[in-house]
């Protein structure tokens, strides 16, 4: 991944004067995923495939081993946790695959109303991926949670296991309480920025608090899984969360490009 500024541009796009990283992106449940990868290149977007199975995640290494720009993460998202017997295999599966990984996610919690009554099934799971990340240790390792309803649980499982001491873990779109964010800097986590989570009072505070050297971007595409995408929307996205990022930090746009997209080609070893 190129560190110097960008040489393609988007036509009717925006033209980032740094390089850009994804860092969570579900670029497999995208029907166009290799398009949507070899033209992010073109654009020296890079991107980290967050899957939500064990199978998304075979079927996603597969197809996007050969293209430098795109890293792809061992997941179990939380709605896919199911209770029961085939609920608990899959777990043990994820769980070996992250093991041996060195991106994981998306993996976490949902306690919304939609999915609390899985809530048990959820925190056996997580638990069980953290624990074996943190009996397989491996330099470098990134981990990329969702935590809705449910922050001061995944903190709890992440301090239980002290993985925040030997991997990167990163809240995508966080939305926790003042004491999770506190408790989250704390521990030295990061999180990942989107326009969605900056469309909120409480998400563009805490994107203008969190020090700069733990903050990432992202674009959770696509807005509806299995569809159509295109790499004109990742750097659109993209581009948009960096200009309000730099409003709300009164910092300046390619500065804080910089060293954002310092930050996470060194997370992603690109």
């Amino acid at each position: 991944m190129s560190s110097g500024p960008h040489t393609a541009q988007v036509e009717g796009g925006p033209e980032p004067m740094q390089p850009l990283i994804d860092m969570h992106c579900h670029l497999d449940r995208m029907t166009n995923g290799e398009q949507v990868a070899l033209e992010a290149g073109e654009l020296s977007i890079g991107v980290l495939c967050t899957t939500v199975t064990p199978e998304d995640f075979e079927s996603a290494r597969a197809r996007f081993a050969h293209l430098g720009n795109v890293r792809v993460a061992a997941g179990l998202h939380p709605w896919w946790v199911e209770d029961g017997p085939c609920g608990n295999e899959r777990a043990k599966v994820a769980a070996r695959a992250a093991a041996q990984s060195d991106y994981v996610g998306e993996i976490g919690l949902d306690f919304s109303r939609a999915h609390r009554n899985t809530a048990n099934a959820q925190i056996e799971a997580f638990g069980r991926i953290i624990a074996a990340c943190s009996d397989h240790q491996r330099a470098g390792r990134l981990l990329s949670i969702h935590a809705v309803q449910s922050v001061s649980a995944a903190l709890d499982i992440l301090e239980c296991h002290e993985i925040t001491r030997q991997s990167s873990c990163i809240f995508h779109w966080f939305s926790g309480t003042s004491d999770d964010f506190a408790r989250l800097r704390h521990l030295g986590c990061y999180i990942s920025v989107s326009e969605r989570m900056l469309a909120t009072k409480r998400g563009r505070e805490y994107a203008r608090q969190m020090p700069l050297e733990r903050l990432l971007l992202e674009t959770d595409a696509p807005a509806q899984l299995d569809s159509a995408h295109s790499a004109h929307l990742l750097c659109k996205s993209l581009d948009s969360t960096l200009s309000t990022l730099a409003e709300l930090r009164s910092e300046n746009k390619s500065e804080l490009a910089a060293r954002i997209a310092q930050t996470s080609s060194q997370l992603l070893d690109m």
